[in-house]
């Protein structure tokens, strides 16, 4: 059995839904991510064994996401990819897959980690054997294939107020959390904790090369009083909103 260690690791900024991450695919910003963590760990593309990569909102993304980033990367053709779903859990299995793969001797160096792009999931309809009559929905895949449970038929924010419920988490509590949670956020960027783990992001424009490489969902001067008055999200008499779900 081989010992294991974590080599380096990478990420992106984080974009906002609908912001600037937008138009990049997952697979692209898996892409950056792992040409970071190589260059970090000065392993050469030729040295992966493997790429496992989690990532759930797959629809209309293209077959195995994983091999898409790995290629990007500059990870040969011969290597094995392996995209895999386990929802909020995919990166961190794919890292704890990564890890066995290694103890096993099947693999010596495995690049693993997650990847997403809420704002790319498409909208879908079923028309296969076609419509007969009548008006055709659309489903939101973002929401079914990523944020509803399939087997209570709600959607996770549900499951958010059940706990709180469960175990009598007040709706100040929730707040004070959330506020504090961002207040951290703040103080660690405004101090450059993020910026040895955040590689840039660079967004082709006609304006000129744009690179991303900050947080947006961090919020500047978050109180809990600020975010007191926002209604529940999910329902009507709930503590979980917005802001602190």
């Amino acid at each position: 059995m081989s010992g294991v260690i974590i080599a380096s690791a990478a990420r992106t900024a984080v974009g906002s839904f609908g912001g600037g991450l937008a138009s990049v695919s997952a697979a692209s910003l898996g892409e950056t991510a792992i040409k970071a963590a190589l260059a970090r760990a000065k392993i050469g593309a030729e040295d992966v064994s493997e790429v496992i990569m989690g990532h759930v909102l797959t629809a209309g993304q293209g077959q195995n996401t994983a091999r898409q980033a790995a290629m990007g990367a500059g990870i040969a053709k011969e290597r094995p990819a392996m995209t895999i779903n386990q929802v909020c859990g995919s990166g961190l299995r794919a890292v704890a897959l990564a890890a066995a793969a290694v103890k096993a001797g099947d693999a010596s160096v495995v690049v693993a980690g997650g990847q997403e792009s809420m704002s790319l999931s498409p909208h879908a309809t079923f028309l296969r054997t076609g419509t007969k009559m009548g008006d055709v929905s659309q489903v939101d895949t973002m929401i079914k294939d990523g944020l509803w449970d399939v087997f209570n038929n709600y959607h996770m924010g549900q499951t958010a107020e059940n706990l709180a419920q469960k175990y009598q988490i007040s709706r100040d509590e929730q707040d004070a959390f959330a506020a504090a949670s961002q207040n951290k956020a703040e103080a660690a960027k405004k101090a450059g904790k993020f910026k040895d783990e955040i590689a840039p992001v660079v967004i082709k424009s006609k304006k000129g090369d744009i690179v991303f490489e900050t947080d947006e969902y961090i919020r500047d001067g978050v109180t809990k009083d600020s975010i007191a008055g926002l209604r529940p999200a999910f329902t009507k008499d709930g503590t979980v909103t917005a802001a602190n779900a």
